[in-house]
C-alpha cells in the first residue's frame, strides 16, 4: 500500500520519508502530521511492501515499526542498511528497555521513538536525523573528492615525474652528442693537420725504401724492406680511417635502396659468415622507398657494424639485419649474438681510437656516427634481453 504527500519534491518538500508499520491508525496519523510540515511520504503495511517502496523511490529516511509480522523490524532494518546505505532509518517500538536500544543502534538505526511518542517529539526526531544524514553525506562526498584529488595529485606526480625523466634522458642525450661532436670537431683540425705533416715523411720513407730494394739481392733485406713498406701502408690506412672519421670526404648524392646496399654488403661478408658458422638473418618488414645519399658512405656504415658482429661471433651464431620505416624515418637494426658490450662502456664505443680488440684502430664506430650524423640520422646501443649487441640506426627519409 502508497499513500503519496499532495507535496511533491518537485515542489517545496522538506524531504522524503517511507512510514513501514502494520497499524494503520500509526501509518495514517504519521502521515498527516509528516506531510503537514512538508514532507513527501510513502507508506507501506509490512516490511515486504516497504521494500518495494524503497527500490522505486530510495527516501531519505524510513520510520520503521519494530514489531511486524512475517518480516520484523530488526530484519527489515539490517536489509535496509545493506541495500540502502543513504536510507537512515528511526524505529518505532513499544518496548523500551536498554537492550533493544542497543541492539537497535548496533544493527544501523539512526533512533528509535517509544510508542506512544508526541508529535513535536517525533518531527524534532526525524529532523536531527536528516541533519546528521545531510552532514555525513556531504562528509561522504568531500571525502571520495578527497581520495580523487589525491589520486589526480598522485597521477599528475607520476607523470611528471615521466616526463622529468623523459627530459633528463633527452638532454643527456643530447649533452652526448654534443661533446661526440666536439670530439669530431677536434679531431678534425688535429687530423688535417697530422695528414699533411705524417704523409710527407711517409712518402719520403716510402721512396727510399723502394730505392734500395731495387739494388739489393738479399732475400732478407727483400723482405725487411717489404715489411718496411707494408707499415707505411698501413699507417696510412689509418690516417685515411683518421680523415674519413672527422670529415666528410668527397661524396656524389644519388637515389639510394638501402636494401640493396644491406645486401650488396652481406654478399661481400659471405665467405667470413659461411666460415665462422654465422646464420645471417634479414628480416625487411617494410622496404624504404629511394632516398638521397651517397652509396659508398651508406655502405662504410654497414662494412663496419657487421665487421664487428663477425668478430664478436667467430664461434658462430646469428647477425640479425632488420629494416622498416614510417613516414619520417628508415629504422635499420643490426644485431650479433656475441658476448655484448658491457653496459659502463656503451658511452664510449664512438669515441675515435676506443677499441675493445687488440689489433682494432677504434675508429670504424667513429666512421659510422660521423656518417649517420651527416644525414642528420641517430645511432645507438638498444638496451633489452636480446643477447649479444643491437645497433639501432635512424635516417630520416627527406633532408639531409
Amino acid at each position: 500500500m502508497r499513500m503519496e504527500s499532495p507535496v511533491t519534491e518537485s515542489t517545496a518538500s522538506k524531504g522524503t520519508i517511507l512510514i513501514v508499520d502494520d497499524e494503520r491508525v500509526i501509518l495514517d496519523l504519521t502521515s498527516i502530521v509528516l506531510r503537514n510540515r512538508g514532507y513527501t511520504i510513502y507508506t507501506a503495511g509490512d516490511a515486504i511492501s516497504g521494500m518495494r517502496e524503497l527500490e522505486e523511490y530510495q527516501p531519505q529516511l524510513v520510520l520503521l515499526d519494530y514489531m511486524m509480522p512475517v518480516v520484523d523490524g530488526l530484519t527489515a532494518l539490517k536489509e535496509i542498511r545493506q541495500r540502502f546505505p543513504d536510507t537512515y532509518v528511526i524505529v518505532f517500538t513499544g518496548k523500551g528497555n536498554e537492550e533493544i536500544a542497543v541492539e537497535l543502534m548496533k544493527a544501523g538505526a539512526s533512533d528509535y521513538i517509544l510508542k506512544p511518542f508526541n508529535n513535536q517529539d517525533l518531527i524534532e526526531r526525524i529532523e536531527n536525523v536528516l541533519r546528521i544524514r545531510a552532514v555525513e553525506l556531504k562528509n561522504r562526498e568531500l571525502l571520495e573528492e578527497r581520495e580523487r584529488l589525491l589520486s589526480e595529485i598522485e597521477e599528475w606526480n607520476r607523470q611528471l615525474e615521466a616526463r622529468v625523466l623523459e627530459k633528463t634522458e633527452a638532454l643527456q642525450r643530447a649533452q652526448q652528442e654534443i661533446v661526440q661532436s666536439e670530439k669530431l670537431a677536434s679531431l678534425g683540425y688535429l687530423s688535417a693537420g697530422m695528414a699533411h705533416e705524417i704523409r710527407n715523411p711517409l712518402n719520403s720513407i716510402t721512396l727510399f725504401a723502394q730505392l734500395l730494394k731495387s739494388g739489393l739481392d738479399d732475400p732478407e733485406r727483400l723482405e725487411y724492406i717489404d715489411k718496411i713498406l707494408k707499415e707505411v701502408d698501413r699507417i696510412d690506412d689509418i690516417m685515411r680511417k683518421l680523415l674519413d672519421a672527422s670529415k666528410r670526404p668527397r661524396f656524389q648524392l644519388s637515389e639510394v635502396r638501402i636494401d640493396k646496399v644491406i645486401e650488396a654488403t652481406l654478399e661481400v661478408f659471405k665467405p667470413q659468415t659461411t666460415l665462422y658458422h654465422i646464420a645471417v638473418r634479414r628480416e625487411f618488414t617494410r622496404i624504404p622507398p629511394p632516398f638521397q645519399a651517397d652509396s659508398a658512405e651508406i655502405e662504410q656504415i654497414f662494412t663496419n657494424l657487421f665487421l664487428n658482429a663477425i668478430h664478436e661471433m667467430k664461434e658462430g651464431g646469428t647477425l640479425t639485419v632488420e629494416l622498416d620505416h614510417d613516414d619520417r624515418d628508415i629504422l635499420i637494426r643490426v644485431a650479433d649474438t656475441g658476448k655484448g658490450i658491457p653496459k659502463e662502456i656503451v658511452p664510449k664505443i664512438f669515441d675515435p681510437f676506443f677499441s675493445t680488440k687488440s689489433s682494432g684502430s677504434g675508429l670504424g664506430l667513429a666512421v659510422v656516427l660521423r656518417i649517420v650524423k651527416t644525414y642528420n640520422g641517430r645511432i645507438g646501443v638498444e638496451e633489452g634481453d636480446r643477447p649479444g649487441t643491437t645497433f639501432v640506426i635512424r635516417l630520416p627519409l627527406v633532408g639531409s
